[in-house]
């Protein structure tokens, strides 16, 4: 059977994790998980360790020094899986945003459909987010479609993190070359991808925002992902993606 890993990056997390954990593991296909944690002050990786006894090879953990944005982690994570004989590698997030029963319907739709990346998708069929303020809602959904335009890829929900990679996708992309760590990050892996000719497909999700724990959101992720779509878009132009 092909080995599937989730990675999932943690920052004060303890209150999500471990129903988390639980509820990947219950699921009807057999996933491993690497939580990549950024030695939070509420000691989530504590927390994780003391499941490991009851996860035994199938709960992996790496601690990071400190906390230096999302897309370092989730990099770490892939550099991880790399190195061992991962076929599927999933994002997802810890506050429960991401339903852990759409990871089948990712892994289906690249195992059975034959696509390299597929993307747990809030706006393929609408707009399927419960419990953001409009004004946040609106934010995404524009941004997206700036970046749609900008780039050019056929991607409804660009800065989307629910996503199965095919192996040979991360190991075509130079990760050491991966310049953004917010929601920029997203959008350089998709358009990568996407540029370097494999298959994208979105799936519709329907997004939660967290009922537990403290948002990461920040105005300068949003400021990031803004501009770096234009310095994506002039490097590819120039054949330097």
């Amino acid at each position: 059977m092909p080995q599937k890993l989730v990675i999932i990056p943690t920052f004060n997390e303890i209150e999500n994790i471990e129903k988390l954990i639980r509820n990947i593991f219950s699921q009807p296909v057999d996933f491993e998980i690497l939580v990549v944690d950024d030695s939070s002050p509420d000691r989530t990786w504590e927390l994780v360790q003391k499941l490991q006894e009851e996860f035994k090879d199938k709960l992996h953990l790496e601690i990071r020094a400190a906390k230096s944005g999302l897309g370092k982690a989730y990099l770490h994570g892939f550099k991880w899986a790399l190195e061992r004989t991962y076929d599927y590698i999933f994002e997802m997030d810890a506050d429960f945003s991401h339903n852990p029963n759409d990871l089948i319907r990712l892994y289906n739709s690249c195992l059975k459909n034959d696509y390299d990346v597929t993307i747990g998708s809030r706006y393929i069929t609408g707009v399927n987010v419960i419990n953001w303020p409009m004004k946040r809602v609106l934010l995404s959904w524009l941004a997206s479609k700036y970046v749609k335009a900008i780039t050019r890829m056929p991607v409804e929900d660009t800065t989307a993190g629910f996503i199965c990679y095919k192996r040979q996708v991360l190991e075509s992309i130079d990760l050491n070359k991966i310049k953004f760590v917010g929601y920029a990050f997203q959008i350089e892996m998709k358009f990568k991808a996407f540029k370097k000719g494999f298959r994208l497909k979105e799936i519709p999700v329907i997004f939660t925002d967290r009922t537990k724990g403290k948002s990461k959101m920040s105005s300068g992720i949003i400021k990031e992902a803004v501009f770096g779509v234009v310095t994506l878009k002039l490097k590819s132009l120039f054949g330097k993606i």
